[in-house]
C-alpha cells in the first residue's frame, strides 16, 4: 500500500470550484484502488498544541481573507527568510466535531495534516527566491500530489502536479493573476516534478509544446463526475417541487448556465445571442463569482431585461440570476433544465458538459478547445465567438423536441466513458507507471 498526501487547497475553500470536485474524485479513486491517502490542509494560524484544539480549528470557516497587515508580514518574512520549515503536523479527528454536514465538502482519507498558511507561505517563497519550497510532514509519503500547480514539493516522495490548462498563456486577456508568475512557477514545476497530471489531450499537448515537458512525462487521466445516488433517485415530480419553490421554474421551461462569470466563460456573448432569440422561457443563470463582467451583470441586472412588454401582449426573454445554489438544488436545476449552455471560449475540462450529460440535460457548448474531446456528438457544439451560431443552437434546443431527445440518449451514453469506474482505472494506471501500483481494493 502505497501513502499519497494530497493538497487541501481547493478543499478549504467555502464555495464549490472544479478543482475541488476533481480533488474528491482523485482521493476516492486512490483509496478504492488501495492507496492511504492524506490530506495537507493549512491553518491561518500556528498549529495548536492540543490535540482537541487542532481538530476543531481544522474544520472551521478557513476561508477568511489575510488582513493586508498579515500579507505584508508574511512578505517581509519570505524577503528576508525569516520562516521556518513548511512542517506539517498529524490532525486525528477523534469525533469532537460533527462532520455530517460537511460531506458533500470533504474528500475521501485516511488521516489529515495541517501546517501555518503553507500555500501562502510557499506563494511568497516562490515570488522571493524562484524555487520551489518543501513541506515536511512528520512522515514523508510516497507519493505527494498536488492538485492545483502549488509551489511546494515534498522532499523523498514522488512530486505529482496536476496542470489543469495553460488558460492564462493561452487566452492572458482573461484572468487577473501575474503572467510573469504563471509562467515561471509552471516553467519550475515542468522542470522538477517526476510527473505532471492534465485532464484533457488538448491541456496535455498545451503543456508539452508551451512548456517543453516530454511527451513521456505528461499524462492525460480525464476527470470523472459521480452524482450521489440520493440525488439521481429523485422522481421528476420531486425534482420539479423543489425547483418550483425554491427557484419559481418550471421543468423544461428554462435554459440553465451555471459558473463564474468572467471572460473564458463567454457570457457576454450568451446573453447577445439569448435577448436576440424571441425565445419566451427564461435563461437562468448561477453564479456567485467572477471578475471583468461589469458589463455581463449590468444586463443580467437590468430589469429592463426582466419584465419589459412588448406590443401584442408579448415580452421580451427573461434572464433569471441565482447568487447561489448548493449541490443538491444545484443538481435539481441541472435535471430540470430544457438545456445547459456552455459556450466557453477555453477549458481544461469543462465540468458542466460532462454533469449536464449524466443526468440526461441536452448541452450546448462549444467548438473549442477541449470540449469536443468531452461532448463527442453528444452536445450541440457552436462556434463560440459567432454570437448568431449560439442564438440558432438555442433556438434549436428550445423548440425542437426531437434534438433534444436525442442529445439526452447520447449525452447518457457519452457520460459512461467518464464514469468514477473508468477515472479509477486510468488513475491506477498512473500510478502504476510511476511505480505505485494499486493495492487491496477499499
Amino acid at each position: 500500500m502505497s501513502t499519497i498526501l494530497y493538497d487541501g487547497l481547493n478543499l478549504s475553500l467555502r464555495t464549490g470550484t472544479g478543482i475541488a470536485t476533481y480533488t474528491r474524485n482523485l482521493t476516492r479513486a486512490a483509496r478504492a484502488n488501495g492507496h492511504r491517502v492524506s490530506i495537507a490542509y493549512a491553518l491561518q494560524d500556528p498549529v495548536p498544541a492540543d490535540p482537541i484544539l487542532r481538530e476543531v480549528v481544522l474544520f472551521e470557516d478557513r476561508a477568511r481573507p489575510l488582513r493586508k497587515v498579515e500579507r505584508w508580514r508574511n512578505g517581509a518574512k519570505a524577503q528576508l527568510g525569516l520562516y521556518g520549515r513548511l512542517r506539517l503536523h498529524p490532525v486525528n479527528p477523534s469525533g469532537t466535531v460533527e462532520t455530517a454536514a460537511l460531506a458533500e465538502r470533504l474528500p475521501d482519507y485516511d488521516d489529515l495534516q495541517a501546517g501555518e498558511q503553507i500555500f501562502e507561505r510557499a506563494r511568497l517563497h516562490f515570488a522571493a527566491r524562484g524555487s520551489l519550497a518543501d513541506l515536511r510532514p512528520e512522515a514523508a509519503p510516497d507519493v505527494a500530489h498536488f492538485t492545483f500547480p502549488t509551489p511546494l514539493r515534498v522532499p523523498k516522495a514522488a512530486n505529482l502536479y496536476t496542470i489543469h490548462d495553460l488558460v492564462p498563456m493561452r487566452l492572458p486577456y482573461t484572468t487577473l493573476d501575474s503572467k510573469r508568475f504563471f509562467h515561471g512557477l509552471h516553467t519550475a514545476i515542468a522542470r522538477t516534478a517526476d510527473h505532471i497530471v492534465t485532464v484533457s489531450e488538448t491541456s496535455r499537448q498545451d503543456i508539452i509544446r508551451l512548456l517543453k515537458v516530454p511527451e513521456d512525462r505528461v499524462t492525460n487521466t480525464w476527470q470523472a463526475v459521480a452524482v450521489p445516488d440520493g440525488l439521481l433517485a429523485k422522481s421528476d415530480a420531486l425534482v420539479a417541487d423543489e425547483i418550483g419553490g425554491m427557484f419559481g421554474l418550471e421543468p423544461g421551461r428554462y435554459l440553465l448556465f451555471y459558473g463564474a462569470i468572467e471572460p473564458k466563460k463567454n457570457v457576454r456573448r450568451l446573453l447577445e445571442a439569448f435577448l436576440s432569440s424571441g425565445l419566451d422561457i427564461p435563461l437562468v443563470i448561477v453564479s456567485s463569482s467572477g471578475w471583468q463582467n461589469e458589463a455581463e451583470l449590468k444586463i443580467i441586472g437590468d430589469k429592463w431585461f426582466q419584465r419589459q412588454p412588448l406590443g401584442g401582449g408579448k415580452r421580451r426573454p427573461k434572464l433569471k440570476p441565482i447568487s447561489y445554489a448548493p449541490y443538491g438544488p444545484l443538481v435539481s436545476l441541472i435535471r430540470g433544465a430544457r438545456a445547459v449552455t456552455f459556450p466557453s471560449l477555453y477549458e481544461g475540462f469543462g465540468l458542466p458538459v460532462l454533469e449536464a450529460m449524466l443526468l440526461g440535460t441536452p448541452v450546448l457548448t462549444s467548438t473549442a478547445s477541449c470540449l469536443p474531446e468531452v461532448a463527442g456528438d453528444a452536445a450541440l457544439l457552436v462556434d463560440p465567438t459567432d454570437v448568431d451560431a449560439i442564438r440558432r443552437g438555442l433556438v434549436a434546443l428550445a423548440s425542437d423536441d426531437d434534438i433534444c431527445r436525442e442529445y439526452r440518449a447520447r449525452g447518457r451514453v457519452r457520460a459512461e466513458m467518464f464514469s468514477p469506474a473508468r477515472y479509477r482505472a486510468r488513475v491506477g494506471d498512473l500510478y502504476g507507471k510511476l511505480g505505485f501500483p494499486s493495492g487491496t481494493p477499499r
